[in-house]
């Protein structure tokens, strides 16, 4: 048990150093980009820079969040601190949507008030992202994308950057090509509209837990059904359920039965067919 132990210690080390690792490069990447944008006179260089510096806060934010979650319970929070990992993603899709509005605002004051743009500097600045991009997804997939989904957004976060990259770069051409310095305004609209559009997702998802909302993947009457059907229960007088974080769904169910029914194996059954965590339940014999 203690070698499991010390290696799963070991994994979690390795995945943070990983992560740190893409925060650093990501910060790096954003002070680029921006000198680059200043210098080129492109906003969608600087757009794209606000990207990268919004996913190493966010990277940042969730480390900090996944060791605080981490903490075991304890009397004052009897459920754990399991929620921080779900404040942070509030507070990083807040931020998004902030910053996605800001570049908005500020693109079409560029276009009202046009400034010359060096086409070669957003290329190069660009292409250089790039391929920092696709290395910090690397390291986030790395550092645990397939087991978690907190880390798995972080890594589809990448990628995406590394799309927006391949926006400037296209932007970046045109102008050089045809002096169509109407597409920087274009790239930094659709970069925008992008890491808004993930905001609200975020946002959304985050508030549903906090709300303690039921669960999308769960099918409550689905789940009445089958437990009147697996168990000798004469009517369900309430089933509710709610997520502690992204991972764990817990759960209240009281019903009827005209026999006591054993409640590990309710909960048994709840878990194996419905993914819940632990429940309480609260039976009445008639």
């Amino acid at each position: 048990m203690g070698h499991g132990h010390h290696h799963h210690h070991d994994t979690n080390n390795q995945s943070t150093r990983q992560l740190m690792m893409a925060v650093v490069i990501n910060v790096l990447l954003t002070v680029a980009q921006v000198i680059g944008g200043l210098v080129s006179g492109s906003l969608s260089l600087i757009a794209d820079a606000l990207h990268n510096l919004s996913d190493a806060s966010s990277l940042f934010i969730a480390i900090i969040a996944r060791k605080i979650g981490a903490k075991p319970a304890n009397d004052r929070y009897q459920y754990g601190y399991k929620r921080a990992e779900i404040l942070a993603t509030l507070f990083n899709s807040l931020s998004l949507i902030v910053i996605g509005g800001y570049l908005i605002v500020e693109a079409i004051s560029n276009y009202l008030n046009p400034q010359p743009i060096d086409g070669w500097i957003i290329i190069w600045v660009a292409g250089f992202a790039l391929v920092v991009d696709l290395f910090t997804a690397l390291l986030t997939y790395k550092a645990g994308a397939k087991d978690s989904m907190n880390i798995r957004a972080a890594f589809i976060h990448n990628v995406s950057d590394a799309l927006a990259s391949v926006v400037v770069i296209i932007a970046g051409t045109l102008i050089i090509l045809y002096q169509w310095y109407v597409v920087d305004l274009i790239a930094t609209m659709l970069i925008s509209v992008y890491v808004i559009y993930h905001g609200i997702l975020l946002l959304i998802a985050s508030s549903k837990i906090l709300m303690q909302a039921a669960p999308d993947s769960f099918a409550l009457p689905k789940a009445i059904t089958e437990l009147k059907a697996q168990f000798a229960i004469t009517d369900i007088d309430y089933l509710k359920t709610w997520q502690i974080d992204d991972h764990h769904i817990h759960c209240e169910l009281k019903f009827s039965a005209k026999q006591s029914i054993q409640n590990d194996e309710i909960r048994h059954f709840l878990h194996e067919n419905f993914a819940i965590e632990s429940c309480t339940i609260e039976q009445v014999l008639v």
